[in-house]
């Protein structure tokens, strides 16, 4: 196992999961960085869900576990119903705790943990979704010296949250789906 040097996490919610259905073929095989994916769904598709993300990946998808070490190459998806947090010691952590806007697990919470834990080497990236969850995560990387991405609001299915972000967070860049890999790769070190 070799410790991740470089995170992404990407959160959406309502229309986030074509993007990364369209972004996860694209991604590199030699990524130089562990992924989080963090969507707002119910909690019996959890399975479905890793399935269908397995079946559009090279890279191993798996839904994080407590205490689990983040791994370069690795697909991590926040399990459905609890808050994923990243530790200073780049090991997750699952936390039952209340809603944050609305959402278990929140966009914000993972964000804000990852960027504590990974300041500078860290890329956010919002999708398409309904509510705020997101933006104060992204100014919280921005503020640790973190990337910030949106999906342009234009190819969201529900464009509130990507609008709400660019609206009030600093974003670094505004990509289409079709970007997004290799943004990624590229910010990985790829």
């Amino acid at each position: 196992m070799i410790t991740a040097p470089y995170l992404v996490v990407i959160g959406g919610s309502a229309g986030g999961l074509q993007p990364i259905l369209t972004l996860l073929p694209g991604l590199a095989a030699s990524l130089n960085a562990a992924i989080i994916i963090v969507l707002h769904r119910q909690s019996h598709y959890e399975s479905v869900l890793t399935e269908l993300l397995s079946a559009k990946s090279s890279l191993p998808v798996r839904e994080a576990a407590e205490k689990e070490p983040l791994e370069r190459g690795v697909i991590y998806i926040a399990p459905a119903d609890y808050h994923l947090l990243i530790e200073s010691d780049h090991t997750l952590s699952l936390d039952y705790s209340e809603k944050v806007n609305f959402s278990r697990p929140s966009i914000d919470v993972t964000f804000t943990s990852a960027a504590i834990a990974y300041g500078n080497k860290l890329t956010a990236l919002l999708l398409s979704g309904a509510n705020t969850d997101g933006t104060e995560g992204l100014i919280d990387v921005h503020e640790t010296g973190g990337t910030t991405a949106v999906q342009d609001p234009a190819t969201a299915d529900v464009d509130y949250m990507p609008r709400q972000a660019i609206q009030l967070a600093p974003v670094d860049i505004i990509l289409q789906p079709q970007e997004m890999a290799t943004f990624i790769n590229k910010m990985a070190g790829v």
